[in-house]
């Protein structure tokens, strides 16, 4: 009798025990992934601008790694998501952007001039 009465003591105690670990795992899952402006701070690739075809809506950039499209640094020809970016911009400016695969074409969805 001593024998069950100190097994179910010491299964109750184990289960106490065990109870603020599953809490805290719990209470760690209500915090997801990390926020969105962290991503899309990542999201962001600086770039030199190489030549703007205005007519085509067009813009060269020699950028650095887009995460993003998982590309290493290079020179590459993107489309203009928005027409009016085409008259923001000029050879030679150092830019930010984020880029995406719009429709199979390689196109630049948000521009700013770099600080």
């Amino acid at each position: 009798m001593k024998f069950a009465l100190s097994l179910a003591s010491l299964a109750t105690m184990a289960a106490f025990a065990a109870g603020p670990t599953f809490a805290s795992n719990d209470h760690a899952a209500h915090h997801g992934a990390a926020p969105a402006a962290a991503s899309a701070a990542e999201a962001f690739s600086d770039g030199t601008v190489k030549k703007v075809d205005k007519a085509a809506g067009k813009i060269t950039i020699s950028h650095g790694p887009l995460a993003a499209l998982d590309m290493p640094p290079m020179t590459m020809v993107f489309r203009a998501s928005d027409p009016a970016m085409v008259d923001k911009v000029k050879a030679g400016d150092k830019i930010r952007f984020t880029a995406d695969r719009v429709g199979g074409v390689f196109t630049v969805t948000t521009l700013e001039l770099a600080p």
